[in-house]
């Protein structure tokens, strides 16, 4: 898998304390939940990325790439 840009929806609030867990994605908290957007290097790394927002009580809505050149911010 190449480096893409993703985006992932959550429904539920992230702990302050949680921020640091994805401190390399943009992160925005929306009703009802939590949008992050950030590089994903591999399919280990998005299993990763996942798994943590289950483990902080989200409930994954959606996750799904935005770009793919190298993982660049398709918005730039």
């Amino acid at each position: 898998m190449t480096k893409r840009y993703y985006e992932f929806r959550a429904d539920g609030t992230l702990p302050a304390r949680a921020h640091d867990v994805f401190c390399d994605m943009v992160l925005e908290e929306t009703r009802p939940g939590v949008v992050l957007r950030g590089t994903v290097l591999d399919d280990s790394h998005l299993h990763g990325i996942l798994e943590q927002l289950r483990a902080l009580g989200l409930t994954v809505v959606s996750a799904y790439p935005l770009g793919s050149r190298d993982g660049e911010d398709p918005d730039r």
